[in-house]
């Protein structure tokens, strides 16, 4: 059953940031975190090397507004769509799903049409990716 929140002042925005899979490069996905924390999001970090069911565990588990992957080891079109399948079979279908990395264009309508959005590439600008993550939660998570 999807959860309706109403927007506070108060209330900030839970992340959940996550590497699935096999992907060891932590040190954009830290940043991104840092960035989450600085724009006053509540920001869980999953750590190195969770797979796809533990990453949907957790979110469902820390009651996150937002799920945010990266990955730059090539297996987005495996584990993106993986967390998202997981999320909705565990009644977790309101969560927002964002992702990044290594993303060939060819790839990206495929995620799109799955409900993964963002999917910027290094060198996006903060900025821009903190936005569209609270433009989506703006528009799905708090009504």
């Amino acid at each position: 059953m999807p959860k309706s929140k109403t927007i506070q002042s108060d209330r900030k925005i839970r992340i959940l940031v996550a590497k699935p899979g096999l992907d060891g490069h932590d040190r954009g996905v830290l940043v991104l975190a840092r960035a989450f924390r600085d724009a006053g999001m509540e920001v869980i970090y999953s750590g190195l090397l969770p797979t796809p069911e533990q990453v949907a565990q957790m979110a469902l588990d820390e009651d996150v507004d937002v799920v945010a992957l990266s990955l730059l080891n090539g297996a987005h079109m495996t584990a993106f769509p993986r967390v998202k399948k997981i999320l909705e079979q565990k009644g977790g279908k309101d969560i927002v799903v964002v992702g990044g990395g290594i993303i060939p264009n060819e790839d990206k309508p495929k995620l799109l049409k799955l409900g993964i959005t963002g999917l910027y590439g290094p060198g996006t600008s903060m900025d821009e990716v903190i936005a569209h993550i609270r433009e989506r939660v703006r528009k799905e998570r708090w009504t």
